[in-house]
């Protein structure tokens, strides 16, 4: 008897070529391959390249203006604009800086320069803490009316800042006695940033796989353990993101500390000796470009250290498969 032997396959058709079935039979793929190259398409055509362009012009050349006015002379400012400055490079000078830095009152830029890195740090710390607690407890910890709570908490964000400023005042001074001290401006700067700060960071512990959290529990790791060792490292590019957006906008604040803080050399930010540039009847506004440069240093640095932290911040949680 005669048997029959199974026919040799092709040596072109390996196992993955049976293994994996033909491109038009997957479909999913085919319209998320789709999707995704109609999205790159759309980012990389020329009038995006072309309109992106044109706002970076637009956006850079006010800046860029402000920074060459810092360099000339009061005269040449008063007389010609700064786009003349390149035909003249001997009218360039570091005077206004020089003014800005040593204005000849009480207290140095550079007072105020520590004053604002003390005012900061703890402002940005102290909301990045308690939003990592408070968005572990929305997104893990299930208690009676948490959804209600946490949609509570988010709505805060629509106070107006300017609308809380007298009531926060008054109950730090009659009733906490902090009067001008830098605990009235770390309270408010994190009271502010709470609601948005819990909102985001919750966000993205949200989209962290729940089996990460249960092996942890199976080995008897509790929610301190579970929070400081397993998911505290994970947040660090929403940590960094948010943390970003808090520096800048503590840094460049003039408000909140003005209010609570008043003008006095020994507390006050870099922000209010920038408006005190000009002089008490603007007769020396010439300096605030010098000024405004010299405060924007550090954010700039911060944010050029940092940015890559921010873009994966902003990332975070908006791709999934």
């Amino acid at each position: 008897m005669s048997t029959l032997q199974p026919a040799a396959l092709p040596e072109s058709v390996n196992d993955k070529t049976i293994a994996e079935p033909p491109e038009s039979v997957r479909p999913g793929r085919r319209r998320r391959k789709s999707a995704a190259g109609d999205a790159a398409r759309a980012i990389t055509s020329p009038w995006a390249s072309g309109l992106a362009i044109v706002i970076a012009v637009l956006w850079t050349v006010p800046t860029f203006g402000l920074l060459v006015t810092s360099f000339r002379s009061q005269r040449d400012i008063n007389t010609s604009g700064w786009w003349t400055a390149f035909g003249d490079p001997s009218a360039w000078t570091l005077e206004n800086y020089r003014q800005a830095l040593a204005p000849g009152t009480s207290a140095s830029l550079s007072q105020y320069f520590i004053n604002t890195i003390v005012i900061t740090i703890p402002a940005v710390v102290l909301p990045l803490f308690l939003a990592s607690l408070a968005a572990y407890a929305f997104a893990w910890m299930p208690f009676p009316g948490r959804d209600a709570l946490f949609v509570a908490v988010f709505a805060l964000q629509i106070v107006p800042l300017q609308v809380a400023l007298i009531p926060l005042l008054d109950f730090y001074v009659n009733r906490l006695g902090f009067g001008a001290s830098y605990w009235s401006v770390w309270l408010s700067h994190t009271i502010f940033a709470l609601p948005l700060a819990t909102f985001l960071i919750h966000n993205f512990m949200r989209e962290l796989p729940s089996e990460l959290m249960e092996a942890a529990r199976v080995d008897g790791a509790g929610h301190v353990t579970i929070f400081f060792r397993i998911l505290l490292p994970l947040l660090t590019p929403a940590l960094a993101a948010f943390g970003i957006f808090q520096f800048l906008w503590v840094w460049n604040d003039l408000l909140v500390s003005l209010v609570f803080l008043g003008g006095t050399p020994d507390v006050a930010p870099i922000t209010v000796r920038v408006a005190e540039l000009s002089g008490s009847r603007g007769s020396a506004w010439y300096l605030l470009s010098a000024g405004a440069f010299i405060a924007m240093i550090v954010p700039v640095v911060v944010f050029l250290l940092l940015q890559r932290y921010f873009v994966r911040g902003l990332l975070a949680g908006g791709l999934k498969g």
